[in-house]
């Protein structure tokens, strides 16, 4: 259903994009909506993603003896994403594709280790961290440096790439506070704090949600009046940040933190669980860390500032960036 809320967002998106002219109604906004979310409001699924897709699941089978097995699961991947529609989500397919992978094979791959690796590495380096983001600093500029270490722990990230380096990292967010973060953005994001009275916070990484962390205990100290929860994946999907991650950091001892209901390495609009569902719809504004984030958030209407490293050949030429180099950006000024 169209929020009345939304409609400046879907308004401004129409009159630059199509061929509606100015007289334009509000009145006939829903429908062109649901005429545009029809046919280009989503991250469409690249010929890039679709060898990406097939080659990590041929990866992850590699050293199975079994070749007809093998094959047979392989051209099961392949017809899931044939079969897919256009809006299909990278993120999505690879929840589809890991029910498949579990029937043929009966194992999943865990990462707890990796989990409780990164998580120990980031919560031995959350003061220094802190002392980076705040010394000196203006309030400004540490809700600012705040968001570039929350960008930086992005790099932490077993779905988008095969190794994640312990030095990359330490690099990361060495340089943290030297990138950039987009100044336009960093002024809609204060205009729209200063207004908001909800705020959801969408995790990505185990790891991660240690500089998450920082940056939620900023955002409460600025701006105390706005509500925020924190919503973490429902279900283990790759080294994504569940609820235990959230526990384990302390994520959850300064901020209601709630599971989205599932095992989309994403958050996947209609999986979600009635809660996060609630959650969302009833937000001012969202904060959505990472690749998969925006994969699967990306069109649906809502007041969304997404963060993230791209860390991978197509986000990067998507957003005229070069590896591991920091978006910060609103949902209404990505192009489509």
């Amino acid at each position: 259903m169209f929020k009345a809320k939304h409609a400046e967002f879907v308004f401004a998106k129409l009159l630059k994009l199509s061929e509606y002219s100015a007289n334009l109604s509000v009145s006939q906004l829903p429908k062109i909506a649901a005429m545009w979310k029809e046919n280009n409001y989503r991250m469409k699924l690249s010929a890039m993603c679709i060898r990406c897709l097939v080659d990590r699941q041929e990866e992850r089978i590699r050293e199975i003896p079994d070749e007809a097995k093998k094959s047979e699961y392989l051209k099961r991947v392949l017809k899931i994403i044939g079969d897919s529609g256009e809006e299909a989500s990278a993120p999505y397919l690879v929840y589809e594709i890991n029910k498949v992978h579990k029937h043929y094979f009966e194992t999943e791959i865990s990462y707890e280790k990796e989990k409780q690796e990164f998580n120990t590495l980031m919560l031995e380096l959350e003061q220094e961290m802190e002392e980076s983001i705040r010394l000196g600093k203006s309030g400004e500029e540490v809700l600012c440096n705040g968001i570039k270490y929350a960008r930086a722990g992005n790099y932490i990230d077993f779905g988008a790439m095969n190794h994640v380096d312990q030095e990359q990292l330490l690099e990361l967010l060495h340089k943290a506070g030297e990138e950039e973060v987009d100044k336009y953005t960093f002024e809609l994001l204060k205009k729209d704090l200063g207004k908001a009275k909800k705020l959801v916070y969408i995790t990505d990484n185990c790891g991660e949600i240690v500089a998450d962390k920082l940056l939620i205990k900023i955002l409460k100290e600025q701006y105390p009046n706005i509500n925020i929860t924190v919503i973490v994946r429902g279900m283990p999907v790759l080294n994504d940040a569940t609820m235990e991650d959230a526990r384990a950091v302390g994520l959850t001892e300064i901020a209601t933190v709630i599971g989205n209901g599932n095992g989309v390495g994403g958050t996947q609009m209609n999986l979600l669980s009635e809660e996060a569902e609630r959650v969302c719809e009833a937000a001012d504004l969202l904060i959505a860390k990472g690749q998969g984030n925006f994969e699967t958030m990306h069109g649906c209407g809502k007041n969304i500032y997404y963060l993230f490293l791209c860390k991978c050949q197509w986000f990067s030429e998507r957003f005229g960036m070069e590896r591991l180099k920091g978006v910060f950006i609103n949902e209404r000024d990505v192009e489509v």
